[in-house]
């Protein structure tokens, strides 16, 4: 096997650091194929070849679930490469370092929101925080799209009696239903700025990622080029 995962800008990815991540975070299933109980009643398991093929089929899903968990730890950890490169280049503060013993538990709305990938980066590399954060800061909110999101998601401003009283925002609902602009627009401009800096740290990962070249075993787990290709993030 390659002694890297990745090659950046020339300069190789040490391995050590992937497998470092996949003993931190553990496989979903880590028992084997077989000492997982048959998914077919024994009554039902009437020749021995029928249970022989159902353990292999098991034991390769198992293999296969494993390979695309390598080349899933290899993205996350080619992303926190990239975040230090990316922080050195615009002279961040060097982020503090990663801790691959320990990775912060990633809530399903993270992931939801943000794909795998680059939720359990951002929870794993201080060095893409620090990015995500200074993009998130550099985002300007017009005005214009403050207001046009408050006027555009009435139901998500309805006021507490509103709700209680099951006002339709787009039909029964008066002035007196809804929290007044002045009082949420602050918190609806830090949403948006939020949302634009996602997705500039997307579309900077994006660009960032271009270059990097990947050995056999490592490749992106949706890069169609392997066998075991799917397409997540």
């Amino acid at each position: 096997m390659s002694k890297h995962a990745a090659v950046v800008s020339g300069e190789p990815v040490p391995v050590e650091r992937v497998d470092a991540l996949l003993a931190a975070v553990p496989a979903r299933d880590a028992r084997t194929a077989r000492d997982r109980p048959s998914a077919q009643d024994p009554e039902t398991a009437r020749t021995e070849a029928r249970t022989e093929a159902r353990t292999e089929a098991r034991t390769e899903a198992l293999a296969r679930a494993e390979r695309q968990r390598r080349r899933w730890a290899t993205q996350v950890v080619v992303t926190d490469e990239l975040a230090r490169r990316a922080c050195a280049e615009r002279g961040l503060a060097p982020p503090g370092e990663v801790s691959p013993q320990r990775v912060p538990a990633v809530s399903g709305t993270d992931v939801a929101d943000l794909g795998s990938i680059v939720a359990v980066a951002l929870a794993h590399s201080p060095a893409a925080r620090a990015l995500l954060a200074a993009l998130e800061a550099e985002q300007r909110v017009p005005e214009e799209a403050v207001r046009d999101y408050y006027v555009r998601n009435r139901d998500r401003f309805l006021t507490k009696d509103a709700l209680r009283r099951g006002v339709d925002p787009f039909a029964t609902a008066t002035a007196d239903d809804f929290r007044p602009y002045e009082r949420v627009r602050d918190d609806v401009a830090r949403e948006l700025r939020r949302a634009r800096g996602r997705q500039a740290f997307f579309d900077w990962l994006d660009r960032a990622r271009e270059g990097v070249a990947y050995p056999a075993g490592h490749e992106h787990p949706g890069d169609p080029a392997h066998p075991d290709h799917e397409h997540r993030h």
